[in-house]
Parts: structure tokens; sequence; C-alpha cells
């Protein structure tokens, strides 16, 4: 991917192991069940990519605005090195952290929830820019609600609102999911959260894509 020129994303969860892939990462997320965690905290603030962290899976925006603060400071932590031994390692802290809104116990994408978040941020004094999660909280875990939210998030950008700096979506070459047994599986179907098949997928991007078309014409007007 990286000799294609294509950008790299992953979710880091096992703090032993992102020593061993993190320079092959551009973003990276932490989950909404660890991003109250202090080690996947003092892991961010060592990587040298941007770090979004989720809000709670009960909607909590403050653990996240916690966790970003903690991620920005240095941190003394033990990591293996090349041969497997523990090492103590002294982080530099991660001034590109920020907030993905991935739902709770309601979603939390609209214009509404967007600048209520980026009004607390502001108040913190952090960058007020942030990532909306399609799926999640946000679509009840149902796929096709995906679109809902992309439209939604697209009308957002077409209103010249500047908060939104990127979206997270659920999607694989099959729609829906599957459960693990006895039973052969699809090919290109998700075994965990349902997701957008290949057609769907295609039609989100497409919103996006003429969102920002939108947005880029009115800018070329007003010059």
């Amino acid at each position: 991917m990286i000799n294609k020129g294509i950008p790299t994303a992953t979710e880091f969860l096992d703090p032993q192991l992102y020593p061993y892939i993190s320079d092959l990462i551009c973003w990276g997320a932490i989950g909404a069940r660890t991003t109250e965690s202090q080690i996947h905290r003092q892991m961010a603030s060592g990587l040298g990519c941007p770090i979004g962290f989720k809000n709670g899976t009960d909607g909590n925006i403050d653990i996240a605005i916690d966790a970003i603060h903690a991620a920005r400071a240095q941190h003394l932590l033990c990591v293996p090195d090349q041969d497997n031994h523990q090492q103590a390692v002294m982080t530099k802290g991660n001034e590109n952290c920020h907030i993905i809104l991935r739902g709770g116990k309601g979603p939390n994408y609209s214009e509404k929830h967007v600048s209520d978040v980026a009004e607390k941020l502001k108040q913190q004094q952090l960058d007020t820019r942030l990532i909306v999660d399609c799926s999640h909280g946000n679509s009840g875990k149902i796929a096709k609600n995906q679109l809902n939210v992309a439209r939604d998030i697209a009308g957002q950008l077409k209103s010249r609102h500047k908060h939104i700096a990127g979206v997270m979506a659920e999607s694989f070459l099959v729609g829906g999911n599957q459960k693990l047994g006895n039973e052969s599986l699809v090919y290109g179907q998700s075994v965990t959260d349902e997701c957008l098949g290949w057609i769907d997928s295609r039609e989100l991007l497409d919103i996006f894509a003429s969102a920002v078309r939108s947005v880029k014409q009115g800018e070329l007007e007003t010059v």
C-alpha cells in the first residue's frame, strides 16, 4: 500500500504490538472501550501518526477529551525492542490527537452534536476538528443506516461547517454480516458488525464526493 501511495490506518488494540507496526501506519484510532485505558493513552503519546479517540460506548465525550490531554503529554512506558526484551522509553507526546464521534446510547453526528463537541474542545484549548463514524452507535449497528448518516454529514459540509475533518464507515465486498460456526463462510463478508456492500459503499463515497465538489465550487466562486 505504501508503494502505491495509499494511506494506511488501523485501530491500535494491543499495546505490545504497536512498536512492530507503527511505522507503517498513517492514522490510528483508539476504540470506545480502550479510550479510557491509561496504557492506550500512553501508547498514543508515543505514536508518530495522528490518533483519534472514540467517545465511550455510552456516548461519553469527556473521556475522549481527557485521553487527548493525556496523549499530548510525555510518558514513561515499557515496550519490546527488536529482541523482544522490555525497554523503558520516554514518549514525546502526540500533538495530533482528536475525537471520533461514534454515537453511544443514541447517535451524535448531527450539526448540534458536532457544534457542541467543538465548543467543548475549544474551551479545553484543543483542535476543534473531529471525525464522525457513520457506523456503531450512529447507525444503530444497521449497515444501511450509514448512508443516512453520510447524507447528514454531507449537508453539514455543504453548509460550510468546518469542524468535520473526516469520516469512518464499515464497508466490505458483501453487505451484512455472518456468524462464525460450522457452516462455510461467504468470501468478503464481515464476521463482526454489519458492513455496507460494494454498491452501497460506492454510493456513500459518491455522497461525500458530491459534497466536497460543492464546497470547492463555492470557494472558487467567492474568490
